[in-house]
């Protein structure tokens, strides 16, 4: 069965569109015009297991806030509607991640109810062309547009690249096991019968 979710998102700071096959072989072809926020949307899809395509125009000649968190928005909305009626997903997901130094960990709920709780330990202020600030912002986007209990922490570490990319490949890893089908459910994984 396909599950394939396209959003796309047009206003006069950005045009973004995402396809994402949650059936997919880990195949990233991510645009952004922000090289370190391509990297770890690779990575992202790479450890998540689905194929994902993102084209995104930003005006970041401003700077890329608008760009990071309409992608996040239009993400969550492609990873909703690949979803479908959620029937027999998993609907948990956690993962701990180590990157040389650094230990990310990501749990997360697909449940309807959005909520972000982010951890970090001190940033340097950019990781290449990214501005760290913008985490919060793709999170948060990704979490209230695919209706996702977030929770994203990093225990420790001192490599802000390192931080990030584990933070990224923990929600990769969450999102591929909450998403993952067990028809032991026989339909919607919730006690109340639906996910909203």
């Amino acid at each position: 069965m396909e599950r394939i979710g396209k959003a796309e998102r047009a206003t006069t700071e950005t045009k973004v569109s995402v396809t994402l096959n949650l059936n997919g072989k880990g195949i990233a072809d991510c645009n952004t015009g922000i090289g370190f926020f391509d990297h770890m949307l690779t990575l992202l899809t790479a450890h998540g297991g689905f194929d994902l395509k993102v084209e995104a125009e930003g005006d970041l000649e401003v700077d890329g806030h608008h760009t990071v968190e309409d992608t996040g928005i239009v993400l969550g909305q492609a990873f909703n509607k690949a979803l479908g009626d959620k029937k027999d997903i998993q609907r948990f997901g956690t993962a701990f991640v180590p990157m040389d130094e650094s230990l990310a960990v990501v749990n997360l709920d697909i449940s309807g109810r959005p909520y972000l709780h982010m951890e970090f330990p001190a940033l340097a202020p950019m990781a290449g062309d990214f501005d760290t600030q913008l985490l919060e912002e793709f999170f948060r986007a990704l979490s209230i547009h695919g209706g996702i209990t977030l929770h994203v922490r990093v225990l420790y570490g001192r490599n802000t690249h390192h931080m990030i990319e584990a933070a990224f490949k923990a929600l990769g890893r969450s999102l591929r096991q909450a998403a993952g089908k067990d028809p032991r459910w026989g339909g919607t994984p919730s006690t109340k019968g639906r996910i909203d």
